[in-house]
This record gives C-alpha cells, structure tokens and sequence, in this order.
C-alpha cells in the first residue's frame, strides 16, 4: 500500500521518506509547496512514485484517485513562529489539517501529525494537558487548537484509524538548510563558525546567565524513529511529546559545534571557558523583540511517550550536534546557500 507524507520536501518529511526508503518502502506520494524551489534538493536522492502539489492533493485524496493509502505522515505547515498573517496560518495549519483529517477518517487511514511544543508557550510545564498549553503566537495557537480537536475525538472514540500528534521539540539535523532563519541553532551556528571561526549566543535574559537559556534539543534522527515507532504500532492513539526529555543550555550546543568544527580542522577540542576566553564564543545582547515572547526553558515530559511503550534511548546535544555537524561539513554540496 501506499504511504503519504506531506511537507515531504521539507526538513522533517524529507528524512521520514529517507528513513522509509531505508525500510524498503518506495510507493511514498511526497506533497509539498515547492516555494522556494530549492527544496527539491531534499527529495532528489530520494525514491518517491508521485508528488502532488498541496493544493492539489486533497481533492486527489478525497476522490480516491490516490488509491489504498496505509498512512499519512502530516509533516507540512507554516513553521514560522513569526508569521503575523493570522487567516493565512490558521488556513495552512488548522483548517486544511482538519480537512485531511476527515479524509483520512473516512478512509480509515493512519494519520501522524506534527504538532509542536509551541503549543506550550508561556507554561513552564510541559506535559500534554490541557492546563500547561498557553500559545505565544498564532503559530502555536494553529497547533494548540487542532490537538484541541483531536481531544474532542479521542473522549468521542470517533476516529476510524489511529491519529498520533507529535509535539516536537527544537528539532535539529539534516536536510533542513531551505528553513533559513527558521533553521536549528546548530545549522546557524555552523554556518557562522565556518565564515568566522565564531558563535553568537544571546545574553543574560530571563534570570538565566549568558548562553544559560535551555531547551530540549532533539535529534531529526530521534524524531523520525518515533514517528516509525507508531507507524507500526496503529493501535497506539494520542497526543505525545516528542523531544530528548533532557534540556540542556545553548551553551552546550555552541561548545559542541565549536568542538566539531575543530575536530573537522585537525585541531585538538577545547572547554567552554577556554572557547569563550578565545572569543570562539560570544555573547550579544538579548534582542528587544523577543523580550516577553521567548522561552528561556523546555524539556518535554516524556511519561506518556514512554508508556506508549517507545523504549529507545535518545541522542544528547553532545551526541547529535556532533554527527550533525560532520553531515553538514561532508555535504556541503548539497545544501542551499542559508536564506535570509
């Protein structure tokens, strides 16, 4: 049968049909919006039968002409978090998910979703429960108020066919260069420590020193495991966390891109201390534009992700951010030019 995945020429679809490729699966329909065109990149070394632009594909779905679909991995929205244009996001991300999602219930088909931990906000707890969930923008809010509805489903037991939400964290690692300043903070601060032999970090902000900020970086590697992880197992429905369960500060993922970086040049590996004494690191005042709208911590809960019975263990910063960073070096081919 065949599977769908939508935002497939983005960063996160585009290593779900890798990882299917890697299973063997080629029957994969990829939908997308191809602007900027240069997203194709993400999909030209992988095998897909069809590709559909958005626009076209739910028609195409709802009539049938698309054939048995086992599963739709639901990877494609709006991700910018400063997008201001609120019919436009709430059209991209809430309505055309929910019409997705009547087909898919109709058709009794799998259905895994992104969802986001923006849904959070300004919570400083980060469990899926209604109570935590506080959006900063309308980007979290186009994800908050799906997943609202999905609650609404799952009390109702109105679903066909599984539908998971995934709550991804800061997701970072390969095939995610056409984001542009959406892009990880390892991607960025790549990018500068090859042009400057330096990072930029912000400040003290929040009551966290500089560079002390944390949040739950999650490998794309992670990610893609969990989403596999129920596609195999469609009996498993909810809404799940998805991030490595463990903050760590951005110092930590400057200090592992450095070290990176400088293992790639030959030249032996340094402390944070030693990094910032260098001016490898720096610290820049915290921008005005994001005071009151930043998260300074997350770390995602994990208890229901663990109960759901995904066992595996997860890449830290030091881990991830390394391999990550030697991708980044040996593919330099590959990758866009950073878009601003």
């Amino acid at each position: 049968m065949t599977i769908i995945v939508t935002g497939a020429a983005g960063f996160i679809g585009a290593n779900i049909v890798q990882a299917l490729n890697a299973r063997g699966e080629k029957n994969i329909i990829a939908v997308d919006d191809l602007r900027p065109a240069d997203k194709y990149r993400n999909l030209a070394d992988l095998d897909i039968i069809d590709y559909l632009d958005k626009d076209a594909f739910l028609e195409a779905f709802k009539s049938g002409r698309l054939g048995k679909i086992k599963a739709v991995f639901h990877e494609g929205a709006c991700s910018d978090t400063m997008e201001t244009d609120g019919i436009f996001m709430m059209a991209n991300n809430f309505r055309y998910t929910m019409d997705l999602l009547d087909i898919c219930t109709e058709q009794k088909v799998q259905l895994l979703y992104a969802s986001s931990a923006a849904t959070y906000g300004g919570s400083d707890v980060f469990v899926e429960s209604r109570e935590h969930e506080k959006p900063l923008n309308i980007y979290g809010y186009s994800k908050f108020l799906f997943d609202q509805v999905m609650r609404k489903r799952f009390a109702e037991k109105s679903n066909t066919a599984q539908v998971v939400g995934f709550r991804y964290f800061n997701v970072y690692g390969p095939r995610e260069s056409h984001k542009g300043r959406m892009a990880s903070v390892a991607f960025h601060q790549y990018h500068q420590y090859k042009a400057n032999g330096q990072v930029k970090l912000f400040g003290e902000y929040g009551g966290y020193a500089a560079g002390e900020q944390s949040r739950d970086f999650v490998s794309v590697e992670d990610v893609v495991k969990v989403n596999l992880y129920f596609l195999d197992h469609p009996e498993i429905s909810g809404i799940f966390n998805l991030g490595s369960g463990h903050a760590q500060p951005f110092n930590d993922v400057a200090h592992a891109v450095a070290n990176a970086m400088r293992k790639i040049n030959q030249v032996k590996a340094a402390s944070l201390e030693d990094l910032v004494k260098e001016k490898a690191i720096e610290y820049i005042p915290f921008p005005e534009a994001l005071k009151g709208k930043y998260q300074c911590f997350t770390q995602a809960d994990l208890t229901k992700l663990r109960a759901a019975g995904y066992g595996e263990p997860f890449l830290n910063v030091e881990q991830g951010v390394s391999r990550y960073i030697t991708w980044l070096s040996a593919n330099a081919d590959f990758l866009a030019s950073p878009l601003s």
